[in-house]
């Protein structure tokens, strides 16, 4: 049985607009610590675009785009980014033991900086480990919808 291809126009459009949803996710994740937005929004942002390629493009698609391997680095790496600025935290601030305060982190000489730029690496961690689960959770929705429609006879 052949394969239904989607709108030429839906996919040429799809094609244009996917690297530009990815850039603004990046934008709401950097910019997240001065204003709204963040790690957490921007990862949607940019797990909607996977979400929005498998859509147009069929799962296989996006199963080469964003192979589940990859997708638990990227949710492990994420977790370990947050994870590894509070250890980093907690090393320099010698006797206080603050998670997360992100001024002891020696990024540069000044306190305000490095509690600017570790704010950045944990909204980074945040953004990553955010994608992988939300294109995570529509890639284990979708694959046990398929199974169920194969059951039934419906494809």
């Amino acid at each position: 049985m052949k394969e239904k291809r989607t709108s030429i126009v839906i996919e040429v459009v799809s094609r244009v607009m996917i690297p530009f949803i990815q850039l603004f996710a990046l934008y709401v994740i950097i910019h997240g610590s001065g204003g709204p937005g963040g790690g957490f929004q921007g990862g949607v942002i940019f797990g909607a675009s996977f979400i929005l390629y498998v859509v147009v493009y069929h799962w296989e698609g996006g199963r080469k785009r964003l192979p589940e391997g990859a997708n638990t680095i990227f949710s492990s790496l994420g977790l370990y980014i947050y994870a590894g600025v509070g250890l980093l935290a907690i090393l320099f601030s010698v006797g206080a033991a603050q998670y997360l305060n992100y001024g002891f982190i020696p990024f540069t000489s000044h306190f305000v900086e490095n509690r600017a730029l570790g704010m950045e690496c944990v909204e980074i961690g945040i953004g990553i480990t955010v994608m992988a689960v939300a294109a995570s959770i529509f890639f284990d929705l979708a694959a046990e919808g398929g199974e169920k429609g194969d059951k039934e006879g419906r494809h």
